[in-house]
């Protein structure tokens, strides 16, 4: 009964065959000098709980569909705002009755990374510590699957009282902040799910599989891809393990090393695989990921970002 609620409403996917091509962090107009194609989708790295106004601003005024990469810290090793048992358990409501109103006050279709790589203990929601001890039952993979299905459920919005039904229906409390009789709008919000295709630690407990919340709240599957680690092996055998997704990869990047070889070898992977339908280049601010020092690897994008498959904008724009 909970998942036939909570199907995808709006996956947001391009035409068939199409990929949509995106940058997050950095300037997207640079990114388009660089590889000679409008980014159709922007990306911002955000934290539960701060102010993100900007973000919406800046994907408007690039003529881009924002995509949200939320987190609950600001970088490895920051203090964290909510823990996963913190947000299934309501905590966070306040944060996302303001993050709904945002969305629909923007008007446009936007995209939530909820989380992303959850199965790296570099990442204080996940589960693990780097040395395979578990953080606790507030951490627990399981905790952190009931803390997406609440925010998924929130922000897909609707009546207060369907939502709260949902929510009982997975042990949850209600909404807090907003009557029952009240409601959230139905935006157009597609939420992406991207841990890694190698868990860190390696242990069975921190596998992708563990974090994974069921169809029904999961509208794009995708990983995070980058040159210092080329584990093309992995990734086919991540793609295949969670098939009937349209597949995003939310980062990609080269990572200090001009490597052209690499970037054929990505594109070739992704043409291969028909169900990638976006790529999102993280140019970071001020890393080793911005595209400017990598020349022979900005020629090789150019030449093979240059197919009309490959999306310069989405509808809307």
């Amino acid at each position: 009964r909970a998942s036939k609620a909570t199907a995808p409403a709006f996956p947001l996917m391009p035409a068939p065959g199409s990929v949509y091509t995106g940058v997050s962090a950095g300037s997207p107009s640079t990114f388009a000098g660089e590889v000679g194609k409008h980014p159709a989708i922007y990306g911002e790295f955000v934290t539960w709980g701060e102010s993100i106004h900007y973000a919406f601003d800046q994907a408007a005024a690039a003529h881009a569909r924002l995509m949200l990469h939320i987190s609950t810290t600001m970088g490895y090793g920051a203090r964290q705002v909510i823990t996963p048992q913190g947000i299934a358990a309501g905590d966070g409501d306040g944060y996302m009755l303001s993050l709904s109103q945002l969305i629909a006050s923007h008007t446009r279709p936007v995209y939530i990374r909820l989380f992303p790589e959850m199965n790296n203990a570099n990442n204080a929601y996940s589960g693990f510590n780097p040395d395979g001890s578990s953080r606790g039952p507030s951490y627990s993979p399981s905790t952190f699957i009931a803390a997406w299905r609440r925010v998924v459920v929130v922000l897909r919005g609707g009546n207060v009282s369907a939502i709260d039904t949902r929510l009982a229906a997975l042990g949850q409390p209600p909404l807090h902040g907003i009557a029952a009789g009240g409601s959230l709008a139905r935006s157009r919000t597609s939420f992406v799910w991207t841990p890694e295709t190698a868990d860190t630690p390696d242990i069975p407990s921190q596998s992708a599989a563990a974090y994974f919340p069921g169809n029904a709240y999961v509208d794009w599957v995708g990983t995070d891809f980058y040159s210092r680690f080329p584990n093309f092996a992995g990734l086919d055998t991540f793609y295949k393990e969670f098939p009937g997704k349209p597949f995003a990869f939310g980062e990609w990047a080269l990572w200090s090393q001009d490597s052209p070889s690499f970037v054929n070898q990505f594109f070739a992977w992704v043409n291969s695989h028909k169900r990638v339908q976006m790529v999102l280049y993280n140019q970071g601010y001020g890393t080793e990921f911005l595209l400017n020092r990598d020349p022979q690897s900005a020629a090789a994008i150019r030449t093979l970002l240059a197919p009309s498959r490959f999306l310069a904008n989405t509808p809307e724009w």
